[in-house]
C-alpha cells in the first residue's frame, strides 16, 4: 500500500477553504461582462453624438426667431374684452334630454 493512504484522515479544521463554486464564479463573470458591454455601448453612443452628428443649425435659428417674436404674438382676449362671464345658472338642473332612438 502506498504511503498516501497510510496517514490518518485530516480533521475538517485542517482542510484548506473551498474555492467558490464554479456557478457563482461564472455568474460573476457574466454580470461583469454585461456591465462592461453596456458601458462600452454608452461610450460609443456619446462619442457618436459628440463628434459625428451634424449640428442642426436651422433648429437653433428657428428657436431664436420664435423667441424674438414672443412679444409680437396676439394674446387671448380677457373676460372683460369678451363680455365677461356667462350668465349664472338656475339652481335647478337642466331637464334630461330625450332618449336616443
Amino acid at each position: 500500500m502506498s504511503r498516501l493512504f497510510q496517514h490518518a484522515p485530516l480533521a475538517a479544521a485542517d482542510l484548506p477553504p473551498e474555492p467558490p463554486s464554479s456557478a457563482v464564479t461564472q455568474a460573476f463573470h457574466e454580470t461583469w461582462f454585461i456591465i462592461a458591454a453596456a458601458l462600452a455601448l454608452g461610450l460609443l453612443f456619446l462619442l457618436w453624438a459628440r463628434f459625428l452628428r451634424k449640428p442642426d443649425e436651422s433648429g437653433l435659428r428657428r428657436r431664436r426667431v420664435e423667441g424674438a417674436r414672443h412679444g409680437q404674438r396676439p394674446t387671448n382676449p380677457t373676460l372683460a374684452e369678451t363680455g365677461g362671464l356667462p350668465p349664472v345658472r338656475d339652481s335647478e338642473p337642466p331637464p334630461n334630454p330625450p332618449p336616443a332612438r
